[in-house]
């Protein structure tokens, strides 16, 4: 009995030499030198995840050309990056027009408004943009019969910019025909949004002015390469942080969103200068105020 108890006892020790000795080595480890490995969100951000999104706006398309009974050979042409309306079939032999709003022989603006309010949410499918969330900038006259729409989809926490998120329709005013019709609207905005949410800016606005100011500066955009620079004693003020659409530098097939600062240099040979707020990089410049 006592030996059974000895052996006993002596296996628990060993058990417990072990545990020990685990845990001595587990304390010991040495840190790692590229400290804690934050589960950081992806950025930048891409906007469509669903492969099928250009198929989905043909078939969007093919629904629409039969409730307007369009010809079956008529095909609309698709921007690439947002699976959105680009133009409208060149065979105008169908009309498309505008609803019709008021009993009046000649709408009012408000109802010529209220008639493209209409059509838009008739669109939907191809125009990409929720209605709530474009806003008119422009309602004017081109000519003595043609009028042009623009509108500004605002569908972030912050602006978005660069030539992503607009919608243009040109129209006949007086029988309503609708002339050219394109939208760069983002699809899928409130995934878009969640993703954006979850990321944090490196720069500071006060940083932002000091990155871009006495250094020469170039960006790659339509036009190509630019080059130019902001005097160290020339105004430059961060107004404020907004959503930047481009093609990507890696994949130019590929649309990305990221977030910078949008900054006002009214003094150089740019107008504003925006910078990544993420990898503290010049992305693009306009030279509109």
């Amino acid at each position: 009995m006592r030996l059974k108890q000895a052996q006993r006892a002596s296996r628990l020790y060993l058990i417990l030499a072990v545990l020990l000795s685990a845990n001595a080595c587990s304390t010991l480890q040495p840190p790692d030198p590229n400290g804690p490995r934050p589960n950081t969100p992806p950025y930048p951000v891409v906007p469509l995840e669903e492969a099928n999104s250009l198929e989905d706006a043909r078939l969007a398309w093919r629904q629409i050309a039969q409730r307007y009974a369009l010809p079956t050979t008529s095909d609309v042409v698709l921007n690439p990056f947002t699976a959105t309306v680009k133009a409208l079939p060149a065979d105008h032999s169908t009309p498309i027009f505008l609803p019709k709003v008021g009993a009046g022989a000649t709408q009012t603006k408000e109802e010529i408004r209220e008639s493209l309010r209409r059509f838009i949410d008739d669109w939907r499918s191809l125009i990409g943009a929720d209605p709530d969330q474009l806003s008119l900038i422009e309602h004017s006259d081109e000519s003595a019969n043609v009028q042009i729409a623009r509108y500004e989809q605002r569908p972030f926490k912050y602006a978005l910019r660069g030539d992503y998120g607009k919608l243009v329709i040109r129209f006949n005013k007086t029988n309503r025909q609708v002339i050219e019709l394109s939208s760069t609207c983002l699809r899928n905005t409130d995934r878009l949004q969640a993703a954006l949410s979850n990321l944090t800016p490196k720069v500071t606005p006060e940083n932002a002015v000091s990155q871009i100011k006495g250094k020469s500066l170039s960006v790659t955009g339509p036009a190509g390469k630019q080059t130019f620079s902001i005097g160290a004693n020339d105004a430059a003020e961060t107004k404020q942080l907004v959503v930047y659409a481009m093609p990507s530098g890696s994949n130019p097939d590929v649309l990305e969103l990221r977030l910078a600062w949008e900054i006002e240099t009214p003094n150089s040979g740019v107008k504003k200068v925006y910078l990544d707020a993420i990898s503290d990089e010049v992305i693009a410049v306009s030279n509109v105020a």
